[in-house]
């Protein structure tokens, strides 16, 4: 199953920067906007302490990390909902992603010309949010045009959807999101095929300058949005200590006054956002990372791997990393007892370390 995120905001906050910084693809960025319109897409390797130690105790012959895909998309403007600025185009390529990482400019730069000419980052926030919330109540209305002429049916079915439809809209144009509207299974069902913008868990990224804490931006943020969702990052830095070797990479930072480690902090909250857990096998010889839902059951696990381990799943041998890296080995694990054999209901949890038994 692929997992993506993409990178949206006004033009000119630095979208683009910050996809090179993640995934070094030397996406064009330039200070005019709509610079991107065709969306850029990336795969980035997931940082994985777990991996590397466990990489160093069992030696595989090849360790495969974890990827998340990340997706540039071009700036929206106000009125994008109605099409301005290419705007009804960018809408559809967000409707695909599984989550949205918001980036916000707290940065100043005369060089670098801002949509509305000051930088506001609450108020740019809101342009955005106004547009996708606004986008929303359109497919909302178009789908309560549809279901109110079935109402003539006396379908029960139609009459719990349209009730539906109503909360939804009331809550979109009192500029909510649609966290938790949904509690019978019926209604997730239908949420998933309307595939709202409403819907998609956010995280707020403030793009800080250099020399700059953005403090007072962050704070803001923060207060509005809640303090877990928001994450400051340096694209520009952070875009340029990407384009340098590992050891050069230090002494750059320390040189422009930041740490490093920024993007692996942001990948992180993105897995956290996703709500996505890492778990590991070993076969023939390979070590490697697998992402997983949270709550996800061993078969579904197995199935990531094959669709025919999740048929003919028999068990799983787990290992917890803990463990594995106390003990140093698998036999050790095994012979001291800590190898747990779980069946179909079993929960994978975060760090396992797991064999699937099939048949096929």
């Amino acid at each position: 199953m692929a997992f993506s995120l993409g990178i949206i905001g006004l033009p000119n906050v630095g979208k683009s920067t910050l996809f090179n910084a993640l995934t070094s693809l030397k996406a064009e960025a330039s200070n005019y906007p709509f610079c991107t319109i065709d969306k850029n897409v990336g795969m980035v390797t997931v940082p994985d302490e777990r991996l590397d130690r466990l990489n160093g105790i069992l030696q595989p012959t090849e360790c495969i990390p974890a990827t998340i895909e990340f997706i540039d998309i071009a700036g929206l403007v106000k009125n994008a909902s109605r099409g301005e600025g290419l705007g009804n185009q960018f809408l559809a390529h967000i409707r695909e992603v599984d989550a949205i990482l918001h980036l916000v400019r707290c940065f100043k730069d005369g060089n670098i010309a801002h949509v509305t000419g000051r930088i506001d980052p609450l108020a740019d926030t809101e342009v955005v949010r106004t547009e996708l919330y606004l986008a929303d109540l359109q497919a909302v209305d178009n789908r309560l045009e549809k279901v109110q002429k079935m109402l003539k049916s006396n379908d029960k079915k139609y009459k719990r959807e349209h009730a539906l439809l109503e909360k939804l809209k009331a809550r979109l144009a009192a500029g909510e999101d649609l966290t938790g509207v949904a509690a019978a299974e019926e209604e997730q069902e239908w949420l998933k095929e309307y595939n709202l913008l409403a819907q998609k868990p956010v995280l707020y990224i403030a793009n800080i300058g250099e020399g700059e804490d953005g403090e007072q931006a962050l704070a803001a943020l923060a207060e509005k949005y809640g303090a877990g969702a928001v994450v400051p990052v340096r694209a520009r830095i952070e875009a340029e200590l990407a384009e340098l070797e590992p050891d050069e990479r230090d002494d750059y930072a320390r040189e422009m006054g930041c740490e490093t480690g920024g993007l692996s902090r942001l990948i992180q909250a993105s897995y956290r956002l996703l709500d996505l857990i890492i778990f590991y096998t070993i076969a023939n010889d390979k070590l490697r990372a697998w992402r997983l839902k949270k709550g996800g059951t061993a078969p579904q696990a197995a199935g990531l791997i094959h669709s025919d381990m999740e048929k003919g799943f028999i068990k799983a041998e787990v290992m917890r990393y803990q463990d594995l890296t106390e003990l140093k080995s698998a036999a050790a694990v095994r012979e001291k007892g800590q190898l747990r054999v779980e069946g179909r209901d079993y929960v994978v949890q975060d760090g396992d370390v797991v064999k699937f038994l099939f048949n096929g």
